[in-house]
């Protein structure tokens, strides 16, 4: 028997069709990585195709690794000469080699989250930014999505004539480059956005690497920005051997930059393109898929398709509505340790799914209280770890001398007596010089007013010297292991907090671990460990990719964060308009975002195989206010046949009521005889004209500082629209906010 006679009809066409542009839309649990390892055994071992000639691409390292495992199970010898990895990976391989020729040194560092944040407030304070108006955050978020679009700071500035704010944006888009240059180092954006530059600039490097990729394969296509697509087109232009996998009604990652039109449109991009669709599912029940298929036909901008399983009908969806959040989570708490006892279930066959990260706490406290072991994913990743991220700036030093905030984080750390005055001397001096704050430090006579503080920083510097010698003869681990010793950091560690020393201590030995895993993995693969490789890797971690399977505990996520994953018992909790669609979803009007929510919403649904409870609650405490919330618009699009409510579900159901002590509390208040009064009636004077318009920052008593966003005339009063820095957009009468012009 063949391995394709495992297959179905529509996934044996997919793995047959080899040549040309080949669309597979594959619904939720569709088998789509099976029909991607099989299409690799196929060009293989039936066309002849040389495993060095196939490029597979994935969004995480998990899902890299999962493929390489099984595709080596298919294929057998060979199969380590196939490219999968993910896009980041791919782009950092490329540019190792040839970023020469964009002017780089090839010794680059990646700047992670925390390191970008740092070098924009940097940037901020060089070209005097107020940080209060610009918040670093949404500047790097402005920055990122021009690169996403492969828009050039250049490009940027001119689209922003005559928009004040964008211009801001524009300036610190160049001076923010220009920094990164000069540090050696390229943000994840500029990992991709570099390598589009290198293929549209070098002709020779994009034709070898064309001749090199002739069979590509790109997973979760759904998901892909506008560079992305650009770097897959560059690469497949010669051979049109690309094979896209993805799920436009999965496609959820627009705050990222995702482009949904890269899948709807892929057939007039790519002329002569099949499609082929996967609609029947492995995973859940038929009450989950028909649930899911309801929600998503609501959707307009999609490619028609319909799940369907052999696996039955299974269990009806259980739908709850409590008062309380306290009580949803009690719930759920509850039914967790009931399969647990009664059914035999493990905590990891259970998931909690989420909108936002912020409601994970009060399921994490009724866990604390109910003993349930759990897991957050998504929460603070390993290596942004305060004690692991100084090491690894004493690596990315020793290994690239360029990157001036690997410097700056560890001139004092541990500390040494080398103050703020005299890092900011040294700073000046660079930037006065135009050269690097390492290569200041070598120069040290030529800094004005250093002082006393210069045998320090001669000190410093030698101690690095040494590292970098140590470095070209000494393994990772040995080398770190030095560097630990010489510091005496974690003697430090212990001497400023013992309390958390231990824990920190934990982690420390845990990233020699990684190191000592690293080292193991390249000499299987008779490659040998540099340090360059080693920060490589760390910088290319996901969080996603921390979850570890053989562990026993509740999982708690967002529902972003679920993608691709799968269990027996899901929870798809804080089911409310409000909450999940989100209040600015619902006041947009722009039916892009909520069909964006509601592909959410069937990620959701699709995740659960066995079992799918969805809860809502009447009131819930959000920001400190209590909010009365109607019940999701999603869970109505659900068909009433398929939810098992203990409950009617109807509008009555929904709204809080008066308890028995309110309304007799009422009563003995209204005087005998005395006309009812329907409520409290305010009289409100209309404001003649307002000394603010849309577009400018107001102040409000209680929400602090915004912008203005819309303003409606009405009978009685103006109704304005404010998106509040802290507290959100909120809607009010001009009279009772009394806003003030800033």
């Amino acid at each position: 028997m063949s391995i394709y006679d495992t297959l179905n009809e529509q996934q044996r066409e997919a793995v047959y069709c080899t040549d040309g542009p080949l669309l597979i839309l594959a619904g939720a649990g569709s088998g789509k990585t099976r029909v991607l390892t099989h299409r690799i055994a196929y060009l293989i071992e039936e066309k002849g195709v040389n495993p060095w000639n196939i490029l597979a691409i994935t969004f995480t390292n998990k899902a890299a690794g999962e493929m390489r495992e099984r595709v080596d199970k298919l294929v057998g010898f060979g199969s380590e000469s196939i490219w999968v990895s993910t896009f980041h990976s791919t782009c950092v391989r490329i540019l190792r080699r040839y970023i020469d020729r964009l002017g780089y040194d090839n010794n680059f560092t990646i700047y992670d989250a925390d390191d970008q944040k740092t070098l924009m407030k940097d940037v901020c304070k060089l070209i005097d930014i107020d940080t209060k108006v610009y918040k670093e955050r949404s500047l790097l978020g402005a920055i990122s999505s021009a690169k996403d679009e492969l828009v050039t700071p250049e490009e940027y500035e001119l689209n922003a004539a005559g928009d004040y704010g964008k211009q801001k944006i524009a300036k610190v888009y160049r001076e923010y480059e220009k920094q990164l240059r000069a540090n050696n180092a390229l943000d994840f954006d500029d990992l991709l956005v570099k390598t589009v530059q290198l293929f549209q600039t070098q002709p020779d490097v994009l034709e070898n690497y064309q001749e090199r990729f002739r069979y590509i394969m790109v997973d979760e296509y759904q998901d892909t920005n506008t560079v992305q697509f650009k770097f897959v087109s560059l690469l497949a232009g010669k051979y049109k051997n690309l094979c896209v996998v993805g799920d436009d009604d999965q496609s959820i990652y627009k705050f990222r930059g995702a482009n949904i039109k890269n899948i709807l449109n892929f057939e007039q991009e790519f002329q002569d393109a099949r499609v082929i669709k996967l609609e029947q599912n492995y995973r859940s029940t038929s009450n989950i898929l028909n649930a899911a298929n309801a929600v998503i036909s609501n959707n307009c901008g999609r490619k028609e398709k319909t799940l369907w399983t052999d696996n039955g009908e299974g269990e009806k969806i259980q739908c709850r509505q409590f008062d309380t959040g306290y009580d949803e989570a009690e719930f759920i708490a509850e039914d967790i340790r009931k399969h647990v006892r009664e059914e035999g279930s493990t905590y990891n066959d259970h998931a909690i799914l989420y909108r936002t990260n912020a409601q994970s706490r009060l399921f994490e406290e009724r866990f604390v209280s109910s003993n349930i072991p759990y897991k957050i994913v998504g929460g603070v990743n390993f290596y942004a770890r305060r004690e692991i991220k100084d090491l690894l700036a004493y690596l990315k030093t020793i290994d690239n001398g360029q990157d001036d905030l690997a410097v700056r984080r560890i001139i004092n750390v541990p500390k040494r007596g080398i103050g703020l005055t005299t890092i900011n001397r040294v700073q000046e001096s660079a930037l006065e010089r135009e050269i690097g704050f390492y290569e200041a430090l070598l120069g040290l006579d030529l800094i004005p007013n250093i002082g006393r503080s210069a045998a320090k920083l001669e000190s410093f510097v030698a101690l690095i010297e040494y590292f970098k010698t140590r470095a070209r003869v000494d393994s990772i681990s040995d080398l770190m292991n030095e560097i630990i010793e010489k510091t005496g950091y974690v003697e430090n560690l212990e001497a400023e907090d013992k309390e958390d020393a231990q824990t920190r201590i934990e982690n420390i030995d845990e990233l020699l671990s990684k190191i000592a895993a690293f080292e193991e993995t390249c000499l299987e693969q008779d490659e040998k460990p540099t340090l360059s490789g080693f920060l490589e890797e760390v910088a290319l971690v996901a969080d996603i990719d921390s979850l570890d399977e053989n562990q026993d505990y509740v999982v708690l996520m967002t529902l972003h964060s679920a993608k691709g994953l799968e269990f027996p018992h899901v929870y798809l909790a804080g089911m409310e308009d409000g909450l999940f669609p989100s209040y600015m979803t619902i006041t947009s009007d722009d039916i892009d975002e909520l069909e964006e929510e509601r592909r959410l919403c069937y990620v959701g649904i699709t995740r659960a195989e066995k079992e799918l409870t969805v809860s809502c609650a009447r009131r819930r405490m959000i920001r400190g206010e209590t909010q009365f919330n109607k019940m999701s618009r999603f869970l109505k699009e659900i068909p009433q046949e398929l939810l098992e409510t203990g409950a009617d579900l109807g509008e009555t159901y929904e709204m809080p009521a008066q308890n028995t002590y309110q309304q007799a509390k009422q009563l003995f208040k209204t005087k005998a005889f005395a006309p009812a009064k329907v409520g409290k009636q305010f009289t409100v004077t209309k404001e003649k004209s307002l000394d603010y318009t849309i577009g400018d920052r107001v102040r409000h008593m209680k929400f602090g500082e915004g912008l203005v966003r819309d303003i409606t005339e009405g009978g009685r009063d103006f109704e304005v629209t404010v998106d509040f820095d802290t507290a959100g957009i909120k809607k009010m009468f001009a009279s009772f906010a009394k806003l003030r012009k800033i």
